[in-house]
């Protein structure tokens, strides 16, 4: 391997990548450098996600297995849980996991244990890039102390004003922006924002990156990137807990929400609309901002608005079992020993993701109050252990207009764009609607109860 590497060698042409970590971020990353002519390597510690990538198989639902084929039969791309192969690479990007534990607080044991890994084999001249979100200060105060320890420096204060200063590796942040499902923005339409822990590492991952996305964003330090994409996806959060807030308001009132939102999404400027539902999902929104609002409290600060949305989002799960709980009611039934079945399971629609989805909430909720459930969802035939939620010994139950008679209410959670709600209004006795998916549904409206 070059031991002299200047940041320029990284716009070079089939640099080996490694990437840790290969799922809904990692993959679709490396079969993106794959694509620009890269040689790449998936890191995983799961063996069966190995085994399949190198057989050319996909395990997710958005990645078409022809593109991996394509991809490893040019041996541009193959899979290893062998992680002593990172010293072969040029680059190597961290696509780990970074949720909440229990008392939603970070949990950075996956970053941490991948840093740990990545030490013994780090090699001079090597870039390393962390693109799990995480707060302002992890890359520095975490993943650099770690690597270190191999005895190879990449000192903060090294760049143009002291380059005397010498960078044995590069190290930097560059927050992922994957979005599952988005058909209008892939990864290399979606521009990269790229901070380095000194500038010799900002200008090697730069020049990376632009090898495969349209646009790259270079900020001035590790820090500014971690908290750009946190105010990214705090921005969200805030704005969602509104819309869920107006929502309440809105039904006590009388008033149509989703009529509000559309008449004020007609201003051409200065409104972007959002729209409510029964809860956060994804590995994204309901997590990121608890990770600043964490971090804040090391500076005696308190984030407010943080806090008030992630208030108002984590009780609309509870919401929507109450409103279950009303329509079943006004139909002489009560939610304890009452059948129901669940539509979708995946965070949002159209994805093959179960991450914080609210969905999983909703059940634990409605079965601690009596309930029996079962559910459907396309893009999942069975249901598997999860970090919080054990529903092993449940699978999707056929959606048929038999089916839907036996069940005392239907529960839209996950408005997916294959399922037929005319006719889920038509089977079902009572339909309970989290998403507003039959707005278009002109029969049998006494039958809706909308959430």
């Amino acid at each position: 391997m070059a031991t002299d590497r200047k940041p320029e060698f990284f716009k070079g042409t089939q640099l080996k990548v490694g990437i840790i970590g290969c799922g809904y971020v990692g993959l679709p990353l490396a079969l993106r450098f794959a694509e620009a002519g890269h040689r790449v390597t998936g890191f995983d510690t799961d063996p069966k996600k190995v085994q399949m990538l190198n057989a050319g198989k996909s395990y997710i639902e958005h990645i078409q297995q022809t593109k991996i084929q394509q991809y490893v039969h040019s041996r541009h791309f193959g899979a290893t849980s062998e992680f002593s192969k990172l010293e072969e690479m040029d680059a190597i990007l961290i696509c780990v996991p970074t949720p909440l534990n229990e008392y939603r607080e970070p949990d950075l044991s996956y970053v941490e244990e991948t840093a740990k890994s990545i030490q013994p084999h780090l090699q001079k001249g090597q870039l390393v890039v962390l693109e799990s979100t995480t707060y302002p200060g992890t890359t520095e105060e975490l993943v650099l102390p770690i690597l270190e320890k191999s005895g190879w420096k990449c000192p903060v204060e090294a760049g143009p004003e002291n380059e005397n200063v010498p960078v044995d590796f590069f190290l930097a942040f560059s927050p992922e922006r994957e979005d599952p499902g988005n058909k209008q923005f892939g990864l290399a339409q979606i521009p990269k924002v790229v901070g380095g822990v000194n500038p010799p590492s900002g200008k090697a991952a730069q020049a990376l990156y632009a090898q495969v996305v349209a646009k790259v964003v270079p900020v001035s330090s590790t820090r500014a990137a971690e908290m750009a994409k946190l105010l990214e996806n705090i921005f969200r959060c805030v704005n969602i807990a509104l819309v869920n807030e107006l929502k309440l308001l809105c039904m006590r009132m009388g008033v149509d929400v989703w009529e509000v939102i559309e008449a004020a999404a007609s201003k051409p400027f200065g409104f972007m609309p959002f729209y409510p539902g029964p809860g956060l999902g994804g590995h994204c929104i309901p997590v990121d901002p608890f990770y600043l609002s964490w971090k804040a409290r090391e500076y005696d600060f308190s984030t407010r608005f943080i806090e008030l949305a992630g208030e108002v989002n984590t009780a609309m799960p509870y919401h929507v079992v109450d409103s279950v709980s009303e329509a079943l009611n006004g139909h002489n039934k009560s939610l304890k020993g009452s059948k129901l079945l669940i539509l979708g399971v995946a965070y949002k629609k159209d994805v093959d993701d179960l991450r914080e989805s609210p969905t999983l909430k909703i059940m634990e909720i409605l079965q601690k109050r009596g309930a029996e459930l079962e559910y459907n969802d396309p893009y999942f035939p069975h249901l598997h252990k999860m970090r919080h939620y054990d529903y092993s010994h449940m699978k999707s139950v056929p959606l048929n207009a038999q089916n839907l008679a036996k069940y005392d209410a239907v529960i839209i959670a996950t408005d997916h764009s294959s399922y037929d709600y005319a006719a889920i209004v038509d089977g079902a006795k009572l339909v309970i609607d989290t998403r507003n998916a039959t707005r278009r549904v002109i029969r049998n409206r006494n039958k809706v109860f909308q959430c």
